[in-house]
């Protein structure tokens, strides 16, 4: 007999562990927001917003780094 106590219910998000958001997860609802025309302030700015909120702490370059890949997909 298996102990499945602890795996996933399936009824989560595969992008959220214990209810946090991974950096992956963000960039994709971003990179969706920005299709449907629901972003159009910075990129970089909504980044560092919604880093904060999910408690994750990069450094600038890196969302900036992120943020232009971001807008490279989303535009294509």
């Amino acid at each position: 007999m298996t102990d499945t106590a602890d795996a996933p219910s399936g009824d989560d998000d595969a992008e959220e562990v214990a209810g946090v958001e991974t950096v992956e997860s963000i960039a994709d609802e971003i990179r969706d927001e920005i299709r449907l025309g629901h972003v159009q302030d910075d990129v970089s700015h909504v980044l560092e917003e919604r880093f904060d909120e999910a408690g994750i702490s990069l450094r600038p370059e890196a969302v900036d780094d992120l943020a232009e890949d971001i807008e490279k997909d989303a535009s294509t």
